[in-house]
This record gives structure tokens, C-alpha cells and sequence, in this order.
């Protein structure tokens, strides 16, 4: 037996996928210009046919209304003064039965006068006990039609003054009320109660009249809205489907399909668009292949010619160090340029194998070399190799680590990190002006970031925009220990990107400067958000300083080719 009852789970379902659709909702209107437009278009034919309507349903109803009510008080009034009369020529009787018949043929000469439907009331107008003769009625009218405030004012103002009032008339039939209008007066009866006439004339006529207008403005409305909503959506579809396959072919042509163009046809506004589009895209298509083949010339020429000058570089390089080993038999003016020769060459072998570096990153050839690394290690062997570059400049290293019990263990490549922290580090001593640098760490479940802060000349946000640029110097004035290329930073930027990490940079003139790196635990698993504000919060009483004790190091010191030169500079000036 199959169990057909449902389940909590598949009731809620239904209201999910409802509740998606709802969610949806702000942002389809967001991007449909189309459905705006229609929708616009309709809420305001919609206000405007109603609006219009409501003014000429006014109108048609007062008119009716207007027109009915001049018939039927003209004629109440003639009836009314004819009765008046009919009841003043009655014979005095006292005979009750007698009385009666007079009366019932005054109401008979009175009904075969009137031209308009209407009912009438013979009423007495106070209680006063037992009445002589009956309250008559015809037309099937019933006595609480008449208020007792109209009965008031009859009896008050005497014979001969007609009154009215908007009366509400139940149909016996169906029930429902409609509107009509009693007019009345005292009338003379030889009996001793006061005797009212009242003519009660029906509106519902001049109801149906009004309801018809109405649902023919109705009607007309609808169709009205409607229409303009079609018609809305046939020229936003005009305007807006051009549009659209603009953005469309704009995003393939972003995406690098530069032979995209717009199918033009016609000779209006959206063609003439079309055909700026097709010839701006055909512009930017030549001066793109112009700049590529121009980027891939100049990645060649830089690749060729760093190749080709490693071997003669090679071979000068071998005669300087062969010089420079000698330089102890040679005169002194020998001695100096042997010194500067030998300084000089490594300084193009540095130059020469950043530039090899950036060619392959051009080039898309370079790769990680990824192991798990403690970065908390390499920042101490980094802070380690530069204490003595430090120590030149009149620094003092610093370590703050801001352990939140995850570790400092990563998924890089050593060698292309430690390049990163050398450059970051060695640059923040070259402009400490003499102030402490501080190496901060920090890790987070799926992150770790390290920043190097500094106190010195600090940098303008424009300088900030500029600092990862290739070549670019924020003074190109300054004298430099440490003589890098212009190119570290923009190869730290390269590693950082093939680490799926950032390097951010904040700076302040007067106040110094923080480098930030911050690298995802595993490539393959992104980070949200670093764990390190920029520039970081910390006290002094986080700080360790970092001595060249080699006990300290925890791993090997690689020295680079900047601390090594600038090192070989202050050996011989000492």
C-alpha cells in the first residue's frame, strides 16, 4: 500500500521555489528597461483613463440625474397641487365608509394623470390614536420609505408647500436598494388628524443608465491600458533589442572576440548607431592588434637580447671576478676599477635576470615550484640575511607576530615568497630613514598575511597608485644603497598573482609606508578577507627584534644579489 500522505518537506518546497522566483523579482526590474517601460507606461494610462473616466462618469451622472429630477419635480408639483385640489372639493362627511370611497377616487383621477412611474403615500402626519380612515399605497411603495423628518416638516409648513427628499428604495423582488426622491404635502381631510401626500418616484432607471456609462469607461479604459502597454512594449522592444545586442557584442569584443560587429539595417537613429559602433569597434580592433603585435615585438626584443647577452655576460663576468680576485697585486687607480668593474657586472647580472624573469612572466612559462612552507620561518630567515643592511642604514628589524592559533603553514613556492620578502624588506629599510621596520604576521583558517611597515618618507596616494608600476621610482632624485633594477616590486606583484594572492600597499607622507601579502593555505581553496588591516594594529610589546645571531635562524639564508652589493659597497668604503 503506497503512502500517499505529504510530507512537511515537499509542503515547504512549493513555497521555496516561490520565494526564489519573489527574490528575483528587484533584480529582473533592475535589468529590463522593457519591463520598466511597460510597466510606466501602464500605471500612467492607467491614472489618466481613470482620472478621465471618473470626470466624465461625474459628468453623464449629474446630466441623468439632473434631467430626471426637472421631470419628476414638475410633474410632483402639478400632482401635487392637483390633489390638493381634488381633496379640497370632497364633500364633508363623517361617514367613514363614505370618506374612503372619496378618497380612493381622488387617488384613481391622480394615478391615470401621471406620465412617470411613481408610488404614492396617503400618510397621517403625527399620531394622534386610532385614524379615521386607513393609510393608503400604491405602486408598491411602504410607508418607512417616508422619514419622519420629512413628516415634520410637512405638518409644519401647512397645505400648499410641496417638500422633497432623497429617499432609499428596497426592490421587493431582488432585494437590493436604490435611489429615488419623495416629494410631499399636507393635504385637507374633514377628519381631525393632519393627512399627508407624498409621490415617491424610483431612480433606478437612471441607475442602470449610470452603471452602463460606467462599465463602458471601464471597458474603454481597460482596453485603453492595454493597449498602450502593447504599444510600449513594441517600441521599447525597438529601442531596447538594438541596445541589447550592442551589449551583447560589446562584452565578446571586451572578452577579446574583436571581430565582433551589429547587424545594421535601415537608415534611422538605431542604425546609425549601429554603424558608429561597427566603425569604433573596427578602430579599436586595429589599434588592439597594433598594440599586441607591438607588446609581443617588444617581449621578444627584451627576451632576445637578455638571451643573447648572457653568454658574452657569462664570459665578462668570469674576467671580472678573475680581476677582482687579483686586485690585491694591481696599483691603486688598477685596484678601484677592478672594484667598480666587478660591482658593475653584477649589477647587470641583476638587471639581466630580472629581466629574463619578466619575460617569462609575458611569456606565460612561469610556474610554482609548491611545497608546504612555514612562513613564520622564512619571514625570521628574511628579517635574519637583512640585519646587516639594517644596521648600515641605522634601522632596527622588528618581528610582531599575532598568532591566532591556526599556524603559519602554507601551500607556495619558497624561492618566488622569499624574493617577495627580501624586496619588501630591503626596500622598507632603504626608506626607513634610519626608523624602525616591523614584520608583521598573521594567519587566518584559510589565509596568512605578512606586512612590512615602515616609518620613513612614507608615500602620496598617487605614489600608492603608482609604486607596482615597471621602472617606476616615486623620486627618481633619491640615492639608492642598495641600486635594485625598477623592477622588484613588479615581479613580487607576478609571484603574488600566481600565488592566488594580493600585495596591497598603503602609504603616508611623513608617516611611512606597509606592504601587505597576503596567500591563501591552498591553492586550490580561496580566501575571503585577510586577517592583517593595512597598515595592521599592534603595540610595542609585540615587537621582538631580530640579531644576526646565526642561532636564530631556523632556516637556510639565501643572501640576494641586493644585500650582497650593497654589503660589497660598504666593505669598501670602510
Amino acid at each position: 500500500m503506497v503512502d500517499r500522505r505529504v510530507r512537511p518537506a515537499e509542503r515547504v518546497r512549493p513555497l521555496l521555489t516561490f520565494g526564489r522566483r519573489l527574490s528575483r523579482l528587484p533584480r529582473f526590474w533592475a535589468r529590463s528597461l522593457m519591463v520598466r517601460a511597460v510597466f510606466f507606461t501602464g500605471l500612467l494610462t492607467l491614472v489618466g483613463t481613470g482620472l478621465i473616466a471618473y470626470i466624465l462618469v461625474q459628468q453623464v451622472t449629474t446630466g441623468l440625474y439632473q434631467e430626471r429630477m426637472d421631470q419628476v419635480e414638475a410633474e410632483a408639483t402639478i400632482g401635487l397641487a392637483q390633489a390638493i385640489s381634488e381633496f379640497a372639493s370632497m364633500s364633508p362627511t363623517t361617514d367613514t365608509t363614505e370618506l374612503e370611497e372619496q378618497v380612493a377616487d381622488v387617488e384613481s383621477s391622480l394615478e391615470g394623470s401621471a406620465a412617470l412611474p411613481r408610488g404614492t403615500l396617503l400618510l397621517p402626519l403625527e399620531e394622534t390614536g386610532n385614524p379615521q380612515i386607513m393609510p393608503r399605497s400604491t405602486g408598491g411603495v411602504i410607508e418607512a420609505v417616508i422619514s419622519d423628518q420629512l413628516r415634520s416638516e410637512v405638518l409644519a409648513s401647512g397645505p400648499e408647500v410641496q417638500h422633497r427628499q432623497p429617499v432609499a428604495i428596497e426592490d421587493p423582488e431582488t432585494g437590493e436598494t436604490v435611489p429615488g426622491v419623495a416629494f410631499g404635502t399636507s393635504v385637507p381631510l374633514s377628519v381631525p388628524q393632519s393627512w399627508g401626500l407624498f409621490y415617491v418616484y424610483d431612480f433606478s432607471s437612471v441607475q442602470d443608465n449610470v452603471n452602463f456609462v460606467f462599465r463602458v469607461f471601464l471597458t474603454a479604459a481597460g482596453a485603453i491600458v492595454v493597449m498602450n502597454m502593447l504599444i510600449a512594449a513594441w517600441v521599447s522592444r525597438s529601442v531596447v533589442r538594438p541596445v541589447s545586442q550592442a551589449a551583447e557584442v560589446s562584452e565578446r569584443i571586451a572578452d577579446g572576440q574583436l571581430d565582433q560587429r551589429l547587424a545594421v539595417v535601415g537608415e534611422d537613429e538605431i542604425a546609425r548607431l549601429g554603424v558608429s559602433f561597427n566603425r569604433m569597434a573596427s578602430t579599436l580592433q586595429e589599434q588592439i592588434t597594433q598594440l599586441a603585435n607591438l607588446s609581443k615585438m617588444q617581449q621578444r626584443f627584451v627576451s632576445d637580447v637578455s638571451h643573447e647577452l648572457r653568454t658574452p655576460l657569462t664570459t665578462v663576468s668570469m674576467a671580472s671576478s678573475m680581476l677582482y680576485e687579483s686586485r690585491e697585486e694591481f696599483d691603486p687607480v688598477s685596484q678601484r676599477s677592478t672594484e667598480l668593474l666587478h660591482h658593475q657586472v653584477e649589477r647587470f647580472q641583476a638587471l639581466l635576470a630580472d629581466l629574463l624573469e619578466m619575460s617569462r612572466f609575458d611569456a606565460g612559462a612561469a610556474e610554482l615550484a609548491l611545497s608546504d612552507v612555514d612562513l613564520w620561518a622564512l619571514c625570521e630567515d628574511v628579517a635574519t640575511a637583512a640585519v646587516p643592511l639594517a644596521e648600515a642604514a641605522g634601522a632596527e628589524l622588528y618581528m610582531v607576530v599575532q598568532d591566532s592559533g591556526d599556524g603559519f603553514i602554507a601551500e607556495v613556492d619558497r624561492r618566488r615568497i622569499d624574493r617577495i620578502l627580501r624586496n619588501l624588506v630591503n626596500n622598507a629599510i632603504e626608506h626607513s630613514e634610519g626608523r624602525p621596520v616591523d614584520v608583521v604576521l598573521k594567519s587566518s583558517p584559510s589565509s596568512v598575511a605578512i606586512a612590512v611597515r615602515d616609518y620613513g618618507v612614507g608615500m602620496t596616494t598617487e605614489e600608492v597608485s603608482h609604486v607596482f608600476d615597471r621602472f617606476w621610482r616615486a623620486d627618481p632624485a633619491r640615492a639608492r644603497t642598495t641600486g635594485g633594477s625598477g623592477l622588484g616590486l613588479s615581479i613580487a606583484t607576478e609571484d603574488t598573482r600566481l600565488h592566488q594572492g594580493t600585495l596591497d600597499a598603503w602609504g603616508e607622507k611623513g608617516k611611512g609606508s606597509c606592504f601587505r601579502l597576503v596567500l591563501p593555505r591552498r591553492q586550490d581553496q580561496s580566501f575571503h578577507s585577510s586577517p592583517l588591516g593595512l597598515p595592521p594594529s599592534y603595540g610595542d610589546h609585540q615587537r621582538m627584534q631580530v640579531s644576526a645571531d646565526p642561532e636564530t635562524i631556523t632556516g637556510e639564508i639565501t643572501h640576494d644579489r641586493v644585500n650582497e652589493q650593497s654589503l660589497y659597497q660598504k666593505e669598501q668604503e670602510g
